[in-house]
């Protein structure tokens, strides 16, 4: 087995660039990196330990809250808390801010998360993933800690998920590109195996939960009915349709081969704001996409320079190639100004 390049050692390279770095950023991804191979190792074994996907509540963000899920959680709090060089945690599945507890030294990170994207696919066996971002701390924290968490997706130090499919894999930007790492059993190490990821700029594939039509704002039905009219349409040629009810899958597959992953704004949850987490899925995400070329918006801005206002605030998300982004963008430009 020849020697392929790891994560630690590539993180290790990218902080020799870094003036006054001092390694407890290599320090933190390890960690990290360790909570999602724990993970990983938890949903690979599925039933074995026990039913999983079990209900077991409803959590802040008023969805069912499954067995899977708390258990992941748990995993990345007790995985990161220890290493010194985090402040304070933030996750999907926890009401209020997690401070390193007392006993522990605390660093100058904060790391947020979502620890099991596409819990819903948990009795199916489909594809699932952890999501991740890391943000400084301030210098002098608030007295309401949450407020530090508050920053735009700009303030972003670094941001990547993991796949748990057929490979664990891992993909990461700390904002001078794209790669996948690759989680090589044999070894438990994440491989670079997917240097520089970029996404093409055109692209025949859209991701949107069609069953959401009817509510729909006009843009986005128009963009839709011209990718279903295919070649006879205004586009002049056929799109596929995607869709894993998982962000991380769906958004994996544009990063690989192109496309658009959409979960616009519409009636049916105008009231919230949108359907995904600004700090937990939307940020992370389009940090990564702008990184690989592609572009974020909610429609009506980019994503990365909203200001967010809570922890669990939601947006609209339109995100991948270039182009189809932009064209939907250009769509509620239009409409807006009607």
């Amino acid at each position: 087995m020849t020697y392929r390049t790891t994560l630690t050692h590539f993180i290790q390279e990218q902080e020799t660039h870094v003036t006054g770095a001092t390694g407890e950023f290599t320090s933190l991804l390890n960690d990290v990196s360790a909570a999602c191979k724990a993970v990983a190792d938890l949903v690979g074994r599925g039933s074995l330990y026990g039913e999983l996907g079990a209900a077991i509540g409803i959590n802040v963000q008023d969805e069912t809250q499954k067995q899977l899920d708390v258990m992941a959680n748990d995993l990345a709090l007790s995985w990161c808390e220890r290493g010194g060089q985090l402040f304070a945690m933030a996750s999907e599945e926890m009401v209020d801010v997690y401070p390193v507890p007392e006993g522990y030294k605390r660093g100058r990170y904060l790391l947020i998360f979502d620890p099991l994207d596409g819990s819903s696919n948990i009795e199916v066996n489909g594809p699932m993933g952890t999501i991740f971002s890391v943000l400084r701390a301030s210098e002098k924290p608030s007295a309401n800690l949450a407020d530090d968490f508050l920053q735009p997706g700009t303030e972003q130090l670094c941001a990547g998920y993991v796949l748990f499919g057929p490979a664990t894999l891992m993909v990461l930007t700390t904002g001078n590109g794209v790669n996948g790492f690759t989680l090589n059993p044999d070894i438990g190490e994440f491989v670079l195996t997917h240097p520089g990821i970029r996404i093409p700029e055109d692209t025949k594939e859209y991701a949107i939960n069609a069953s959401n039509a009817r509510f729909w704002e006009p843009p986005v039905r128009r963009y839709i009915d011209e990718c279903l009219a295919g070649k006879a349409g205004p586009r002049g040629k056929d799109f596929n349709m995607r869709w894993v009810a998982a962000m991380v899958a769906d958004v994996h597959r544009v990063l690989s081969r192109g496309g658009i992953f959409m979960y616009p704004l519409d009636d049916k949850i105008r009231d919230k704001g949108g359907r995904l987490r600004l700090l937990y899925e939307a940020n992370p995400m389009s940090f990564i996409v702008e990184q690989a070329g592609g572009m974020a918006s909610t429609g009506r801005g980019r994503i990365l320079d909203v200001q967010p206002t809570g922890l669990h605030q939601r947006i609209p998300v339109i995100l991948g190639a270039r182009n189809e982004v932009q064209r939907l963008v250009d769509y509620h430009k239009e409409f807006d100004a009607k």
